[in-house]
């Protein structure tokens, strides 16, 4: 998928260390190292900075479904946080499992390895 990076990268996903690292319809990667900034006061990727990794993949996910010429917006978004992250990189995996009209429902799973870190579904609104 062809996508001008001004469309898959906002400034927020820039300073969270963001990279996408892969895009198809209706599928988002983004991967994110664990960056001194991210952690919490227990030394551990930071739970807020987990679920923006997980809100970015989804808004990604949504996109490159309904096309990146209209937005969508979060109107909800449950999380899992099932292990801790010391060090390393995480890997989100954000799948739309229904496409409507007005609202997606998007899965997503967070990786570290083989390791599952957390497991998150949402819903969008269509713009």
């Amino acid at each position: 998928m062809d996508i001008p990076e001004g469309l898959v990268q906002s400034a927020f996903s820039q300073l969270l260390g963001c990279r996408l690292q892969r895009l198809d319809e209706g599928v988002a990667e983004v991967a994110m190292d664990l960056a001194p900034e991210l952690r919490n006061r227990g030394g551990k990727l930071h739970g807020g900075a987990l679920f923006s990794l997980v809100d970015i993949a989804m808004g990604l996910a949504c996109s490159s479904s309904h096309g990146f010429d209209q937005q969508s917006v979060t109107i909800e978004c449950k999380i899992n946080y099932l292990r801790a992250v010391s060090e390393g990189e995480v890997l989100c995996i954000a799948n739309v499992v229904h496409a409507g009209r007005r609202t997606l429902v998007v899965e997503a799973s967070v990786l570290q390895g083989d390791k599952l870190i957390s497991k998150a579904q949402g819903t969008f609104a269509v713009l």
